[in-house]
Parts: structure tokens; sequence; C-alpha cells
């Protein structure tokens, strides 16, 4: 186990090693944004639980809460930038290192951070807009937001009148099968996974770290705390993110 600057230095020359890499994100790289993860005892998703897919569909009055329970979310989000962390990724694709970022996140941070959308793969949606289940089409926030708060009630698709839901993956929904086989792949073709901020125990997500190190990758574990996975990493670091990566982050023009 290496912390601090050392891991820095570690991870760094683990880096210029690879010649593929790949990060894998979850939501320990955004708590230091001061996004709020799922799993701390005093977290507010306690109280504003994601609401199941089935009963969303199922429940006029499910939909209307599932959109009260989002909104007071975002409000506790509101302002999120990316940190230090979200920009040494960022940093790593834009020199072609790292042909694309995996995620559990929903909160557009790596995007934030200037990773182009599509090299951010997003396993479990994304919660800055919306979508129509019946035609997928896209809806944006604030104009729900503002219609619900006047009427209460949840939104319908102005196209085909479908139900209207926030473009995350929610419990008893399929998860994507673009993204799922696009981390797949990314998995079996780096030869270095960055397991960033994820506990690694929501599958099958956190299943791809483990598959990348089983077709022979270095795999790297950053997290606060320790992992059912780390007994099969290569390198396990215990500490802050943005600390650990923010050396390996371009200098802003600010700076020269």
């Amino acid at each position: 186990m290496a912390s601090g600057r050392d891991a820095a230095s570690v991870i760094a020359r683990l880096i210029e090693r690879a010649r593929t890499v790949v990060a894998f994100t979850g939501a320990g790289i955004s708590t230091e944004s001061g996004i709020p993860d799922f799993r701390s005892p005093d977290s507010p998703w306690l109280a504003n639980r994601p609401i199941d897919f089935d009963l969303f569909v199922a429940s006029p009055e499910a939909r209307r809460e599932a959109w009260r329970r989002k909104f007071a979310m975002d409000d506790i989000a509101r302002g999120a930038k990316p940190n230090a962390g979200h920009r040494a990724l960022a940093s790593l694709v834009a020199a072609g290192k790292m042909p694309a970022v995996i995620t559990q996140n929903i909160d557009g941070l790596h995007q934030a951070a200037g990773i182009p959308p599509d090299q951010v793969i997003e396993l479990h949606g994304n919660g800055t807009y919306a979508t129509c289940l019946a035609c997928g089409l896209r809806h944006e926030l604030d104009a729900i937001r503002t219609a619900f708060e006047a009427t209460g009630e949840a939104p319908t698709c102005r196209h085909c009148g479908g139900l209207v839901k926030s473009a995350t993956v929610s419990f008893g929904q399929g998860m994507p099968e673009e993204a799922m086989r696009r981390a797949r792949e990314l998995a079996l073709a780096c030869d270095l996974i960055l397991a960033v901020g994820s506990s690694l125990v929501v599958y099958p997500a956190a299943g791809f770290p483990l598959l990348a190190k089983r077709n022979g990758a270095t795999l790297v574990i950053l997290n606060r705390e320790p992992t059912e996975l780390d007994c099969m990493a290569d390198l396990v670091v215990q500490g802050e993110i943005g600390q650990v990566l923010g050396p390996l982050a371009s200098p802003s023009p600010a700076t020269h």
C-alpha cells in the first residue's frame, strides 16, 4: 500500500510505461467536489432514495415523489465543480494516454472537466438531463422543474406524451447496452486500469476492473476506504483522490 506523494510518483510511472490506460470512477472522486455518496451514514440519499424503475412506471404518485427527490438532491449538489482528480483524468484523455473514462457517476463532472462526452462511458446514466422512456427525446431539467413546481405533476414528453425520467439508470432498470459493451472492450484492451473512488461493490459495473486484471492489466485502486478487490490489486492507495492524482493534471493556461 502506498500513500501521498509516493503514491502519485508510482502511479505516474505506471501511466508512463502503460500502452493504454483506463480509469474506472465511482462516487469517491466527486465527494471531493461536494457531491454526497450513497453509503455515508449521514448521506442525504438516505432520505431521497431513488425510486425503483417498475414503481416509477406504474405509479403517478411514485413519479411525482421521484421528481421531488431528484430536485432535492440537485439542490444539494448545485454548484459542484470538477476537482483535481477529475482534471487529472481529463489531462490523460487529452494527452491520448486514456481513450475513455468508465464511470458509475451520474454528475457530469468528467465532461465538465473537459473530457469529450463520447469519451465518458456512463454505466449508470446521467442526472443532468432527462429522457422520454418511449421515444428517447432529451428534456432539459430547468424546464421540467419550472413546470413541476407550478403544477406538482410529473413531466410527460412534449413529442409523444410518454413518461419522462431522469436519464439515470434506476434500480430495476436495464443497464445501457452500448455503454456496457464499450466498457468491456476497454477493460480487455487496457494494460493499466485505475479504479478511483469506487467501493467496487455495485455490480455489474464493478466487474470491469476485475475483468481487466484477469486479462493481464495492472490494477491500481485509489479510494478512501478499503475495497473488496484490494487483495487483487497491484497497488492500493488510500487517501484523498485529488491530492494523489492532482500532480498528473496539466497546468491551466493561467499558471504559465
